[in-house]
């Protein structure tokens, strides 16, 4: 790998899930295309959803999803790995746009670097984070606090990482979460016994442990080439519709 390689970090705010959706896809076509030269990281919240991953299954959604609208949450299916899981507020979600072949060509070998980051993360507020064998994600004194799921082309990653910060712990009552019977959901809040650091704070030390991990310089990511991309996928997306 590159002496020089770079993380462009993009901190996104709040963004619906479906425009997050579009964003990842549109930033992994330009990275696989070699538009944009470096690994990127974007780092968001989303508004209540719940999403559901290759291996889902339909018992692990409990509630059907006429409740879940009412309740405001959105439903999707996606193309990551994994089962059922919730994204909401106080929730930091993570989608590394990492191109694999600069690193290692191993999606174990990536999934292990991701729990490693959270796990240096979490260490900042001295919270025992650990892996648990046979699952992916990271879990503290038994309990669950962060979910991963990824999906891979042409060895380039997207999709990605929650990290419970402050998250309302009650939407993962809607389901088995990530179909795991019995798993207790958790977050830095409940962890530190309701005083949690800022999302900014989070953001700060999961970048610093993603390059760390991944031996990348941070960057700012320029924001004007990203937007292009998303824009330059979003309207590929449109004439595709028209076309048919």
């Amino acid at each position: 790998m590159p002496d020089a390689a770079a993380l462009w970090v993009s901190r996104l705010g709040v963004v619906p899930y479906a425009e997050a959706l579009d964003a990842q896809r549109a930033v992994a076509r330009s990275r696989i295309a070699g538009d944009i030269p470096e690994d990127v990281l974007l780092l968001m919240e989303h508004p209540p959803v719940v999403t559901l991953g290759r291996s889902a299954k339909a018992e692990h959604l409990t509630t059907p999803a006429a409740q879940l609208a009412a309740r405001g949450v959105e439903l999707f299916e996606v193309e990551r790995g994994g089962d059922v899981t919730f994204h909401g507020p106080g929730q930091l979600v993570g989608y590394p746009i990492i191109d694999l072949k600069r690193h290692r060509r191993d999606l174990h070998w990536y999934l292990r670097q991701v729990e490693e980051v959270l796990i240096r993360a979490l260490a900042a507020w001295s919270i025992p984070a650990e892996r648990n064998t046979g699952y992916t994600g990271v879990w503290t004194r038994g309990r669950k606090i962060a979910s991963i799921g990824v999906h891979a082309r042409d060895w380039v990653t997207w999709h990605g990482f929650a990290l419970n910060v402050t998250t309302d712990l009650s939407y993962f009552d809607l389901m088995v979460p990530c179909g795991i019977d019995g798993v207790v959901m958790t977050s830095i809040a409940r962890e530190l016994g309701g005083a949690a650091p800022s999302l900014d704070a989070v953001m700060d030390e999961v970048g610093r442990a993603f390059g760390e991990v991944f031996s990348l310089t941070l960057v700012h990511a320029p924001a004007e080439l990203l937007s292009a991309a998303t824009a330059a996928l979003s309207s590929a997306h449109t004439g595709a519709s028209q076309e048919r």
